[in-house]
């Protein structure tokens, strides 16, 4: 397998199921942590293979809860909940099954409770168009959407 004295397939299978069971991962966490074992490129197939087949690794479920989690946990916004989908190499159905996990009125919700977060933090800055740059920043650096934002620079008082 790997270099003599290294762990034996059966061994390497048995961290990875441990690894996979402790929290959901993706392909390519898996692959890293192959590397890490000091597993050989030829050898990854065949263990990803048995893991997949076991229901230890199921990229689709990875991306549910990965989305929902980093929305509700870290209060992420689309973007950056896909954009780091997209760097672990999941692929665009799984990111698509992923985002469904996002309830659209808890989405709405938690970009209120933000924008206002913000605004409010905002309190000592005299200048509306600093405050609204300030603000705007946060919420895109979040991961929201610019255009479901817009609207609340309207409500707030001038």
């Amino acid at each position: 397998m790997a270099h003599p004295g290294s762990l034996t397939e059966a061994q390497v299978l048995k961290k990875l199921q441990q690894y996979c069971a402790y929290s959901e991962r993706c392909h390519s966490d898996v692959v890293n942590k192959l590397y890490e074992l000091g597993v050989w490129k030829k050898e990854h197939d065949t263990i990803i293979a048995a893991l997949i087949e076991e229901n230890y690794l199921n990229e689709e479920r990875f991306a549910k809860a990965f989305a929902g989690g980093h929305f509700r946990q870290k209060k992420w916004g689309r973007n950056k909940i896909i954009k780091a989908l997209q760097q672990k190499q999941v692929s665009p159905y799984c990111i698509k099954t992923g985002m469904k996990e996002i309830d659209e009125i808890a989405y709405t919700a938690v970009l209120r409770e933000l924008f206002e977060q913000k605004w409010n933090s905002l309190k000592g800055e005299k200048n509306r168009f600093i405050k609204m740059r300030k603000t705007s920043d946060f919420l895109i650096q979040k991961g929201f959407e610019p255009e479901l934002f817009s609207s609340l620079f309207k409500e707030t008082d001038p």
